[in-house]
């Protein structure tokens, strides 16, 4: 636990200057933690760093992260997401090439890895682009969610969510971290309001995000327990890797867009 919570507060000394910032801090940011996120799939999938795949699924979730400025420099007849479909076509290419060492299945993992990790991030940097209000607004969602879940779970928690996929989760935690979250969501939105909806809406709307992210969390818990992994990484001790602390938000984000938020 101590561990945990020292890994927490230097985490938070260095994450929370950079969305304060925000510029191209945060575009830094996004794609550094996207990369490592992928770097993470890739071990799972038992992919070294340094081969072909990695280089062409590195290069592939840069592009899908990064924000619309950055594509200022193409021909207007080049859309952004006609780069990202080249990178995998070259992944594709990798299979002939590598004589089917490097499969259909494995560029089809990392095609959706790039894109499952990559529009998350992407919608990081385009949600603080909207304001650091909307970034925090997603931020405390998922926080009180998860934070709620735990505390709830661990007092009345008694009917398992998923036993075959994260078998701490419990029903009461869930509805208690949506509960908690919704009631902090809310009244954060109430005093610095984002977007043009009523409170009721805006109440519903939170529920929303607050459920997507704890999908989000099932996901990545799915995933793990494919590969037989008991965290993503290890580049957070006690905490697990990036896509142990990001998967919430990796689903939230483009949903928060869905509705016009971000």
């Amino acid at each position: 636990m101590r561990q945990r919570v020292i890994t927490a507060v230097v985490a938070l000394i260095i994450f929370i200057p950079i969305i304060i910032a925000g510029g191209i801090w945060v575009d830094i940011a996004a794609v550094a933690l996207g990369l490592v996120a992928l770097s993470e799939v890739l071990i799972m999938r038992k992919k070294l760093l340094i081969s072909p795949e990695a280089w062409i699924s590195g290069i592939g979730i840069i592009a899908v992260i990064a924000p619309s400025s950055w594509w200022d420099w193409l021909p207007s007849y080049l859309n952004p997401w006609y780069i990202v479909y080249l990178f995998v076509l070259l992944l594709l290419l990798r299979t002939v090439v590598s004589k089917n060492r490097f499969s259909f299945d494995d560029a089809g993992v990392i095609t959706l890895s790039m894109l499952y990790i990559g529009i998350g991030f992407h919608f990081f940097i385009e949600a603080r682009g909207v304001g650091l209000v909307a970034l925090l607004y997603a931020l405390f969602i998922v926080w009180t969610t998860d934070s709620g879940a735990y505390m709830i779970g661990r007092k009345i928690g008694k009917h398992k969510l998923a036993p075959h996929i994260s078998p701490n989760k419990t029903w009461e935690g869930s509805i208690g971290g949506t509960l908690v979250a919704t009631i902090v969501g809310t009244v954060f939105w109430y005093f610095y309001p984002i977007g043009n909806f009523n409170l009721g809406i805006m109440i519903l709307l939170t529920l929303i995000f607050s459920v997507t992210g704890q999908f989000g969390d099932l996901v990545e818990s799915a995933l793990k327990r494919y590969y037989g992994v008991k965290d993503s990484g290890k580049i957070l001790p006690g905490h697990g890797g990036i896509l142990d602390r990001f998967d919430s938000l990796l689903l939230v984000l483009p949903v928060i867009h869905l509705f016009g938020l971000i």
